[in-house]
């Protein structure tokens, strides 16, 4: 038992404390933006902002703590200790910010702040980093369950001696993913982890099993996220949809296939003008004999070329917003080609061409044209019962797609750390190791610290996926570890000097590749105002 003058007793007291004052904070912006009973968040983006990522520390630190007393694991216990002493205080310092904008007294949280501030957090991080740096690996160390710890480490030995011998290949080349890696994960069962068994895929047939994607998902990502780690999310997506509001007949064709990785699929939401702007996407569909005609452009379609099926949302009747969007399945053929036209007998032309970009290669994504191209009725999820629904079945498979996003961000941190780690132990500056500096075993501490923090409170979701609910809570675990996912590629790529700039050196893949995960499957904007905000202000305002 410890003594409640710990420092681990002591954080935990505050973090119960600066918990509640947050849910004051939340009570007085609610007033603030439904004072006229009118939704006026967008006057106060900033304190929305900044409260969605509060609560994402806060949520984290807690879920951290709860690990470790439930493994009852010393060195989980140091990670919690130095991740509340590294963030809580800016945390803190945020909340303050907003208290001041509503006018409440700011006495208490700056007790708060001062309190954990003096249990010296130079300390307790180079004590960590002292024990991450010997310890090698055992920073990530986590038993779920049999089958679990199983399923993940096939999966990262898979990882580290298929995918990443082939990884930077893939990168610096610009190459599309190799079946060399494709058809192992068809056989291994990696596209049907959220296809319940009756239709051919891995997930309970009554419920699902959130915790083994996460496992395996990480386990992939950390041996390369564009190559592996994200061939996950788009069956994951189009699954969870199609189990939403797809016929009897349309789960038993397609669910089988999805799980089998043939075909491989795209999903194709974002267009050129909007964004993130789900319901005002205008790519329309208008009804044709025996089905649909498509026509507009999308952008970021990922994985579009090598796709044989995409799952596109389109406007299919004159209503505005969300309510008048649908999803349609588009078949094409598979290509590896960075540009392709398909063209169809009765004139209808679809075309795609690959996007340049900085990081995450192996995948592509995709700026798309569709020109009078023809789907079938029998492709309209849901069919008849499914017009409209789109942008509902489209949120239920978003839950999935921004958590499996978190575990991707936590496999990318995983692997810097490590190299961060071997590095500082390897490197000599003025005649000593790298990792015998204070600097370097703070920095290696707290990047642990946030993975750590990161990885428990997707596993803590993913058990409210598995019941039901959190959804808002998936979108605030992939803001608060795709942002640390950045800070970790980051700090590891600084540790590394200049050899970490340069594109022979895996750590400048891991940042560039981490650069993406706050922008995709929601950006971090969007997710902070729009749902992470919006959700915690609705409930105190009913």
């Amino acid at each position: 038992m410890q003594s409640k003058n710990t420092p681990c007793n002591t954080i935990v007291r505050n973090l119960d404390s600066l918990s509640d004052l947050f849910q004051e904070v939340v009570v007085a912006l609610a007033e603030r933006t439904f004072s006229n009973g009118a939704d006026a968040q967008d006057d106060h983006q900033t304190m929305c902002f900044d409260l969605a990522f509060v609560a994402a520390e806060l949520s984290a630190a807690v879920a951290l703590f709860e690990e470790a007393e439930d493994k009852k694991c010393d060195l989980t216990s140091s990670l919690a200790n130095a991740f509340a002493t590294a963030t809580l205080p800016s945390a803190a310092l945020r909340l303050k910010s907003i208290m001041a904008e509503c006018a409440l007294p700011v006495h208490s949280v700056d007790v708060i702040s001062n309190e954990i501030l003096s249990l010296g957090r130079v300390r307790i991080l180079e004590e960590l980093g002292d024990k991450v740096i010997q310890s090698g690996d055992a920073y990530r160390a986590n038993s779920i369950n049999e089958d679990i710890d199983l399923a993940r480490e096939m999966f990262w030995r898979f990882g580290q001696n298929v995918v990443a011998p082939l990884a930077e290949e893939i990168h610096r080349n610009d190459l599309t993913i190799p079946e060399e890696i494709l058809s192992p994960l068809r056989e291994m069962g990696v596209f049907g982890l959220s296809i319940p068994e009756r239709y051919g895929g891995s997930a309970p047939d009554g419920g699902e099993n959130t915790a083994a994607m996460i496992a395996i998902t990480e386990a992939l990502s950390s041996a390369s996220l564009g190559a592996a780690g994200s061939l996950i999310t788009r069956p994951e997506i189009l699954s969870r949809a199609i189990l939403e509001g797809g016929t009897d007949r349309q789960k038993e064709t397609w669910l089988p296939r999805l799980a089998a990785g043939d075909p491989l699929c795209a999903i194709s939401i974002t267009e050129p003008d909007f964004g993130s702007d789900v319901a005002s996407l205008n790519l329309r569909a208008t009804r044709a004999d025996g089905g649909w005609v498509l026509n507009g452009a999308k952008t970021w379609c990922t994985f579009a070329g090598k796709a044989g099926v995409i799952m596109l949302v389109a406007r299919a009747g004159d209503e505005a917003g969300h309510k008048g969007l649908s999803i349609f399945l588009v078949e094409k053929p598979t290509t590896e080609d960075h540009e392709f036209v398909v063209e169809q007998s009765g004139g209808g032309r679809m075309t795609g061409k690959a996007i340049a970009t900085i990081g995450y290669r192996g995948m592509h994504s995709y700026d798309m044209s569709y020109e009078n191209f023809f789907v079938p009725n029998s492709h309209l999820l849901g069919e008849e019962e499914g017009l409209g629904r789109g942008f509902y079945m489209t949120m239920a498979g978003m839950t999935g797609g921004r958590i499996q996003t978190a575990a991707r961000a936590c496999g990318v941190m995983s692997a810097a750390i490590d190299a961060a780690i071997t590095y500082a132990g390897d490197r000599k500056v003025f005649g000593k190791p790298l990792a015998s500096y204070q600097l370097t075993k703070s920095r290696i501490a707290e990047m642990a610290a946030r993975y750590r923090a990161c990885r428990a409170l997707a596993y803590k979701v993913a058990v409210m996926i598995d019941e039901g609910h959190g959804r808002m809570q998936a979108s605030l675990v992939k803001l608060l570890a795709c942002r640390s996912a950045e800070l970790v590629t980051r700090d590891t790529l600084q540790l590394y000097g200049a050899m970490g700039y340069a594109e022979e050196t895996p750590v400048s893949r891991y940042f560039v590749d981490a650069r993406v995960l706050s922008i995709f499957e929601g950006a971090e904007e969007t997710l902070a105002i729009k749902v992470v905000a919006r959700e915690l202000l609705r409930r105190k305002q009913n």
